[in-house]
């Protein structure tokens, strides 16, 4: 595969995830306060479980397209790239996952807070990561 077909390939992910993150943030979570603490348990189980099969296939998509790129062109971007995603893999899994699980047990305002708090840097990451995805298949 060329470098512009791959280029060209990793930016789907990268600019779904990103437009994913965006509407999650702005729209998804500062919607959780409405729905109630007796319905929250059960709204939020099912929001992860929902919220999984868009976001797990497509976060796996990019993690393996990112490693090609960067093994198939490494430099500057390609590993900046990589890296952005090493920290919002990292704090989807430390902080993120923690926070929905409690909250499918017992609604709390505190992991409300902390997810839209650390959602904000995984916004950030994907946002750059986009930016960079973009700069790869923009012609020079």
């Amino acid at each position: 595969m060329t470098f512009a077909a791959l280029a060209l390939l990793h930016l789907v992910p990268t600019l779904l995830m990103t437009g994913v993150i965006w509407f999650v943030q702005v729209v998804h979570y500062p919607l959780f306060r409405r729905v109630g603490a007796q319905a929250f348990s059960a709204y939020e189980a099912e929001n992860v479980t929902r919220t999984t099969w868009v976001v797990l296939p497509t976060m796996l998509a990019e993690l393996g397209l990112t490693i090609w790129l960067c093994l198939a062109a490494p430099g500057v971007a390609t590993t900046t790239g990589l890296l952005l995603l090493a920290f919002i893999w990292l704090t989807t899994f430390v902080e993120q996952v923690p926070c929905h699980a409690r909250l499918q047990v017992r609604a709390n305002d505190i992991d409300m807070l902390r997810l839209v708090r650390g959602n904000w840097l995984r916004t950030i990451a994907w946002t750059a990561r986009s930016a960079l995805a973009l700069a790869l298949v923009w012609p020079a």
